[in-house]
């Protein structure tokens, strides 16, 4: 038998989600306002998202492409999960966006930042360079020099004491994080293929 939700719950509850909605709406009407298909910045966006994309098409190894797009989805997710908390508790945001639904910034955060990850891993592997030494230049890249271009451009704001090197903290738990995952998975798949040879 369904129990009702205590009333006072339900009002909060209902509460909430009408300030959501209305959150949702005005982003809606910013976007229009300030970031859409009119804007040099809208165009730029969209090339974060597909650019990536097409040049990782062409260029991923096919012989590892279930492995490096594992990789690339770990890396993608934890960037994912990271910004929207970080934009949730007003630390960053994204005056402009390709995409007013959501709060992250989807070119950099979902296409452009994991394919450049995955090309690295790519390299890495076929040339047996030291994950950690190449991935720690690339961060730093990101997090001091990619970072300020854009926000210099207003593309990204650092709100509430966030900077540079948070972003560097954050970029560092992504690539160690997506790294152990993809290693333990890697790892149960040659204990399955070693149980299947017996």
């Amino acid at each position: 038998m369904r129990k009702d939700l205590p009333q006072e719950q339900l009002n909060q509850l209902n509460e909430l989600k009408e300030t959501q909605e209305k959150v949702s709406n005005g982003w809606i009407d910013y976007w229009l306002d300030y970031s859409a298909f009119d804007t040099w910045q809208f165009w730029l966006n969209v090339s974060f998202i597909i650019i990536p994309l097409v040049v990782l098409y062409l260029l991923i190894d096919k012989k590892r492409v279930f492995l490096l797009g594992f990789y690339g989805f770990n890396i993608h997710a934890w960037m994912v999960y990271t910004d929207a908390i970080g934009t949730r508790y007003n630390f960053f945001e994204y005056p402009y966006k390709a995409v007013p639904f959501i709060p992250i910034h989807v070119g950099i955060d979902t296409s452009l930042v994991p394919v450049l990850f995955i090309l690295l891993y790519q390299w890495i592997l076929k040339n047996k360079k030291n994950y950690y030494l190449y991935n720690f230049g690339l961060i730093l890249f990101l997090s001091f020099i990619f970072k300020p271009i854009i926000v210099a451009h207003h593309l990204f704001h650092l709100k509430n004491g966030a900077n540079y090197f948070y972003i560097f903290l954050l970029y560092v738990f992504v690539v160690l994080f997506s790294r152990v995952i993809t290693n333990v998975f890697l790892h149960l798949n040659s204990k399955a293929k070693v149980s299947e040879t017996e």
